[in-house]
């Protein structure tokens, strides 16, 4: 029997998730809960298929009928909505699962931390250590040795190759690729398409192929 899981965040990022889960055997998405000042109806708003049960004024109240949460959220320019949602649910007692699609790959020695989810089609190889609340996202690739912080997003088809170190808090854009052994710094945006060849030891916002900081 599916473990029931809650889901935080009713956008587009909740719905690839959704069906992430489903796909799954170990969970099964029974609810969503979407900001306060979301308006609640008579009829329940359902996000492909899953009900708005509450908002997040009342997860005190939901973790007591349904421990295990997922966020849903998505993180496109900052992680900060993620981080306090995180941080506000384990401290009122709720539990974040790993959630890994079934078509995906994780080799084995990996280790990922709580609350993160590993998307169909990306591939985690031998010995990579992913943090927690990250997103890896539909087809990216992790490769062996890297280090993947908390609250990171390896967007759709991005490459971390082999001994990287990606810093908490960092967005690696769709299709960009680092090269082996580089380190990106917390708090940096790298955008989508970039080539990253070289460490980049300072936070900021990197794009392109030669590689340039623009803020």
């Amino acid at each position: 029997m599916k473990k029931p899981l809650v889901l935080i965040g009713g956008g587009g990022h909740c719905k690839s998730c959704i069906d992430v889960i489903r796909m799954g055997v170990e969970f099964e998405p029974v609810g969503i809960v979407e900001h306060a000042g979301f308006e609640m109806n008579a009829e329940p708003v359902r996000i492909s298929g899953v009900p708005v049960i509450g908002t997040d004024d009342q997860l005190k109240e939901i973790i007591h009928q349904f421990p295990d949460f997922l966020i849903t959220v998505g993180q496109i320019k900052t992680p900060a909505a993620r981080i306090t949602l995180f941080n506000t649910i384990r401290a009122l007692g709720g539990h974040f699962p790993v959630v890994i699609s079934p078509l995906a790959h994780v080799a084995r020695g990996v280790t990922i931390r709580e609350g993160t989810i590993i998307m169909h089609y990306a591939l985690v190889n031998t010995e990579a250590v992913i943090g927690q609340n990250c997103i890896i996202n539909t087809g990216a690739l992790i490769e062996h040795e890297s280090s993947v912080g908390d609250f990171v997003h390896i967007s759709t088809n991005a490459i971390v190759n082999g001994q990287c170190i990606v810093g908490d808090r960092t967005l690696i854009g769709s299709g960009t690729v680092l090269a082996n052994n580089v380190s990106v710094a917390p708090d940096s945006l790298v955008s989508a398409g970039s080539v990253v060849l070289k460490s980049l030891n300072r936070p900021g916002t990197y794009i392109g192929n030669p590689l340039r900081k623009i803020r």
